[in-house]
């Protein structure tokens, strides 16, 4: 079964906009375990405007299931993922003033540095995923820097899932096929939701992961956190 991970990052955002300390980060990360999810990804960026770093540290020895830390491997992120030692690390190649991510690794241009990152980590004991558009030849070079897994960024699946889901998810089962030969695992997470996922997941079945957080959070506004998570869950059912 396709695991569910809660990125929590918009939990932080609603923290962070009033002080204090509600709603409690930590106590939400526990809740979504208590709830079924299958682990919890957090995506600290360097000016801390959700997720701070001590959120991540704080959050190692309460966490029960696997714990995703994302980001862009700039060294006080390195040295942040080297310190608290999280089932997974995965590769994001975000710039400081991005909102959100909104592109995949080149594999290709950037394989030296990403082969380096990649060995510290897995040295570490840390699982690596690499954050990769829908592109077989991404997937292959990542495979090449010695990732354990590959993210597929799956946002223009989301945009494009309405108009037409078959168009929509052919690029993705290409790239998903491609990681599947070369022995990778396989995540996925951007924009995925309540009305896309249960597709994604039907056509992609050998998917691992996915991770999942401004939908989600969404979501539990109007039906609860824990029927939300239920229903993200049933999404991932066989």
């Amino acid at each position: 079964m396709t695991k569910l991970s809660v990125n929590i990052n918009k939990v932080a955002t609603l923290r962070n906009a009033r002080g204090g300390n509600n709603p409690d980060v930590l106590r939400v990360a526990q809740d979504c375990e208590r709830f079924g999810a299958d682990g919890i990804t957090v995506h600290p960026r360097p000016d801390e405007r959700h997720i701070r770093r001590a959120d991540v540290r704080q959050l190692r020895p309460l966490l029960t299931t696997e714990f995703n830390i994302e980001g862009n491997p700039i060294s006080e992120f390195i040295s942040l993922v080297l310190d608290v030692r999280p089932t997974q690390v995965t590769l994001v190649p975000d710039g400081h003033d991005q909102i959100t991510s909104n592109h995949g690794w080149d594999t290709r241009t950037h394989l030296n540095f990403l082969t380096d990152v990649t060995h510290r980590f897995r040295e570490a004991g840390i699982r690596v995923s690499i954050f990769v558009g829908a592109d077989p030849e991404m997937v292959e070079y990542a495979a090449r820097a010695g990732a354990d897994r590959v993210e597929l960024y799956t946002e223009p699946y989301a945009a494009a899932y309405a108009a037409d889901r078959e168009a929509a998810i052919a690029p993705f089962v290409r790239a998903a096929e491609a990681a599947r030969v070369l022995g990778l695992g396989l995540n996925a997470g951007h924009d995925l939701s309540l009305q896309n996922l249960a597709y994604y997941r039907q056509r992609i079945p050998w998917t691992d992961e996915v991770s999942i957080g401004h939908a989600l959070i969404c979501d539990a506004l109007y039906l609860g956190l824990e029927e939300t998570i239920r229903r993200y869950k049933a999404c991932l059912m066989p």
